[in-house]
């Protein structure tokens, strides 16, 4: 899709956590079409535009949202919130990103995020249940702490009501009370430490990251001796802070030492 720049209504701004925040926009329909897995870019101002990965598939109503991450101590992040919360329209440019949901695969999907990393997987995941409900979705999700997952009753929800998705909490710390819950499991530790232990082989998988760049190829480093396949995993990470190879040819796992 060849990116547009629209000016959109903010409907909603709702807090999930303290440092986390939902935004609903809308706008003409046909203008806010995406595939799910892509971002747009608000605008500051005349030379500062801020990517955002879209947390909705596609609904064809004009609708989407955010989740945005606010950081106090950083200039941008406060305008921003001050720019969102008075508001009645904003300007955005979209869709961007080239990480989207492969929809004529049938492989099982392996979603891997870390923080509002979420969003991204959120759409990805609301589009694969509509198209595809039966395919296969394991969705490891990690954060610091349990309450930094911000939305986690909602792929509770996904597990609960769909034999075909699993949800993995990864948390640093122990998460109080206990992970508990149809097809739910809790791990404590890194995420890359989490996935060594508990993954066996993702050679039949599509595996989609979100993350800080360090995140996204410690995971990849890992997965790399399970069998991941180049050509079947996606990250934006890819296009903004390559490396050669991106997937190494031998990985860093060592069975004996990682369990």
């Amino acid at each position: 899709m060849t990116p547009r720049t629209l000016s959109c209504q903010v409907t909603a701004v709702e807090d999930l956590t303290p440092d986390v925040f939902r935004v609903r926009l809308e706008g003409r329909a046909e203008a806010m079409a995406h595939e799910a897995g892509q971002y747009l870019e608000l605008r500051l101002d005349d030379e500062t535009w801020v990517p955002f990965s879209i947390a909705s598939a596609h609904r064809g109503d004009g609708t989407l949202e955010l989740h945005i991450q606010h950081w106090p101590e950083r200039e941008n992040s406060a305008r921003l919130r001050e720019l969102i919360v008075v508001a009645h329209h904003l300007t955005v440019r979209l869709p961007g990103g080239d990480c989207v949901l492969d929809t004529t695969s049938q492989r099982p999907l392996l979603l891997i995020a870390a923080g509002t990393g979420f969003a991204q997987m959120k759409a990805i995941v609301e589009a694969s249940l509509h198209e595809a409900p039966e395919r296969p979705i394991e969705l490891w999700w990690a954060a610091r702490e349990r309450r930094d997952l911000y939305l986690e009753s909602l792929p509770r929800q996904w597990a609960e009501q769909h034999e075909s998705v699993r949800f993995h909490v990864v948390t640093e710390r122990a998460p109080e009370p206990p992970v508990t819950g149809e097809r739910i499991q809790g791990h404590r530790g890194r995420i890359d430490q989490a996935l060594a232990a508990g993954v066996e082989d993702v050679s039949g998988h599509d595996v989609y990251l979100s993350g800080s760049p360090g995140m996204v190829y410690a995971c990849v480093d890992v997965l790399a001796s399970l069998g991941l396949e180049p050509s079947r995993v996606f990250s934006d990470v890819f296009a903004y802070a390559p490396r050669q190879p991106l997937v190494p040819t031998a990985g860093v796992l060592r069975r004996g030492s990682a369990r």
